[in-house]
């Protein structure tokens, strides 16, 4: 992905090389962020569906028969979207029938839900006042008093005013207000002005719930357009506070597992076993919900603020994280957590297996390798290097010294080895990995990202998948999909899915991949045109413009999809910069949500065929 790492001038230096004893594994999260929907978010069924099939459909995701029933007898069956909207309305109404009580501070309810009094204020609205404050033309004073009217404080209302300015829409401000408030209750402080003053330029107004800091406004201000967005903020809400479905730790004694916030790194992290492990895990419990095809499979960095896995568990169906470090198929350390609904019998490695030792990967170095460098494996690659001025510093300190040198210049050398990756290039030299020798150790083929600067190749090299570790997990799909596969790749980057299922031989029928950077989805152009791929790349270039009618398309076109595969980006999960370390409601980890929401299209237009 081509996003920007961490601050290298050495005021704000990244830590996630470090191993798990150097390394806090938890923090603190702020809030769930509750994203607004994209305007396209319902799903428009253009051949319309048969009533009982409807009906199985909602009764599956929970929803009661008469609920079910009274939601189709209003809105027709033409429209499955609009149905689950009313039935996450009605779902509100029914869990909140004292919404019209207050109490004396204008605080919302204990469990920060919106009560049926705050829908039905908005049906009381004057239709052109409404449309106003929706499109954020409303004053000062009329957005102020609505917020009153909404059970807000003058003072909340007025500090949310000011914080997002007056222009933003009515409901981005009740969020703003909501947001904070959660943070209070849970015990966390959501800091607007010191926040804002790291990440916002002079000028722009920040905006927590949208991951480009750009607000957001309700596509023509529509009443039920707006209703849309809140409920899909409950439904979201629901999501995080749903009880976990039963599954089967992994890597563990197979005994179920029924809470998600306890989840803790394992060590040795080797997620349901290693390939050589005679008794590894073959079977776990999925839920009947989860179950594919459609397979997916979603990767981010296992060191995460406290809370994140839980609550991505939450939403991808209750099942728990397969939590790998990829050292045990390479000479490189990378801690991944894994959520996927793919069998986990019959996995086999790639060929030819890769060296795990640094000396047997570049052997090389072994003639400079001094004996007080006791690493046998990289840590975890980074999207930047060590500097020509620290290796020069490195040097001139060593020939300075003894040999072996004081234990002082030891620790400081191999302090930066680790730290930098660094590899011995000749007596008292070191130097970074180069970039063909770090598509190596990542599985990629050689010169996979030449033909762009180091920097990006380096940035784009850093983000990716370890395509040995990837493959071992999905190459059960070979004897599920022996004529070929389609698929959805999500936050593609420069491949790494589409490598791990090509070196698998695995045939990919159809892909469609969604990817903002554009230097990567040239690369990855480049390596399918190169490998003579048979099958048709369609590419998007952002995942907040993959909707309904481009999945409907794509599915009329091929088919259907039998995997969607993909990993947001961990900018604000990984780092030492606390600034930026914001969990999921961080401005790009937030992408996250996206990756349900297409999952959850996915699934029910697969379910309609």
């Amino acid at each position: 992905m081509d996003w920007v790492s961490d601050d290298s001038d050495g005021s704000s230096v990244d830590l996630s090389w470090l191993s798990d004893h150097d390394q806090d594994q938890h923090h603190d999260e702020p809030p769930l962020p509750l994203i607004p929907a994209p305007a396209n978010q319902a799903l428009q069924d253009e051949t319309g569906a048969s009533t009982s099939s409807l009906m199985s459909h909602f009764l599956d995701m929970g929803f009661s028969q008469e609920l079910v029933a009274k939601a189709i007898k209003e809105n027709g069956d033409g429209n499955s979207g609009s149905i689950l909207e009313l039935l996450l309305t009605y779902k509100m109404l029914e869990e909140n029938p004292s919404g019209n009580e207050r109490n004396q501070e204008n605080t919302l309810s204990d469990d920060n839900d919106w009560g049926d009094d705050d829908l039905s204020d908005i049906d009381d609205f004057d239709d052109m006042d409404f449309e106003l404050e929706m499109s954020g033309q409303a004053s000062f004073s009329k957005k102020l008093r609505t917020l009153e009217e909404m059970g807000f404080s003058r003072d909340e209302a007025s500090s949310a005013i000011k914080r997002c300015g007056e222009d933003v829409p009515i409901f981005e401000l009740a969020d703003s207000i909501y947001a904070a408030q959660t943070a209070e209750k849970e015990g966390g402080v959501w800091d607007y002005d010191a926040f804002n003053s790291d990440q916002k330029k002079e000028g722009d107004k920040y905006d927590p719930f949208s991951h480009d800091n750009k607000r957001r406004r309700c596509d023509g201000a529509s009443s039920s357009r707006c209703r849309s967005s809140i409920q899909m903020r409950e439904r979201l809400k629901r999501a995080y506070r749903r009880p976990a479905t039963t599954s089967r730790r992994c890597g563990g004694d197979g005994d179920a597992v029924g809470e998600l916030d306890n989840l803790n790194l394992p060590n040795p992290m080797v997620g349901f076993g290693l390939p050589t492990e005679p008794g590894r895990q073959l079977y776990r419990d999925i839920p009947k919900e989860a179950q594919g095809p459609p397979y997916f499979f979603y990767e981010n960095v296992a060191l995460t603020p406290k809370g994140v896995w839980p609550t991505i568990s939450r939403f991808l169906y209750g099942i728990l994280p397969e939590f790998v470090d990829s050292k045990y198929f390479s000479a490189a350390c990378r801690k991944r957590g894994y959520i996927h609904n793919l069998p986990i019998a019959n996995r086999f490695c790639l060929e030819p297996i890769p060296a795990k030792a640094i000396l047997d990967a570049f052997p090389l170095a072994r003639v400079h390798w001094p004996t007080w460098d006791t690493r046998t494996q990289f840590n975890c690659l980074q999207t930047c290097i060590g500097s020509a001025q620290l290796t020069e510093r490195i040097r001139a300190k060593l020939v300075a010294s003894d040999d072996p040198p004081p234990l002082d210049v030891i620790r400081w050398v191999m302090y930066e080895c680790r730290k930098w990756n660094l590899i011995w290039v000749g007596q008292n030299r070191v130097a970074p990995l180069e970039p063909d020798e770090v598509e190596f150790l990542l599985g990629f083929p050689r010169d996979h990202t030449r033909g762009v600067s180091r920097t990006e190749r380096y940035k784009s090299l850093g983000n990716s998948f370890q395509v040995d570790t990837v493959a071992y997990q999905l190459s059960v799909l070979k004897d599920l999909y022996p004529n070929g596969i389609r698929v959805l790749s999500l936050f593609s980057g420069i491949g790494g899915a589409e490598v791990a299922l090509h070196r698998l031989g695995i045939k990919m029928t159809a892909v469609l991949s969604v990817e903002i950077s554009p230097i990567n989805r040239t690369i990855l152009r480049s390596w399918w045109e190169q490998t003579g791929q048979v099958g048709e790349l369609e590419e998007v270039d952002d995942v907040q413009r993959v909707d309904d009618v481009v999945l409907e398309r794509f599915i009329a076109r091929h088919g259907g999809f039998d995997l969607v595969i993909g990993g947001s980006p961990c900018n604000n999960l990984a780092g030492s910069n606390r600034h930026h370390r914001d969990g999921l409601s961080g401005e790009h980890s937030s992408l996250f949500y996206h990756y349900f929401r297409i999952l959850d299209i996915v699934k029910h237009l697969m379910a309609r065929k």
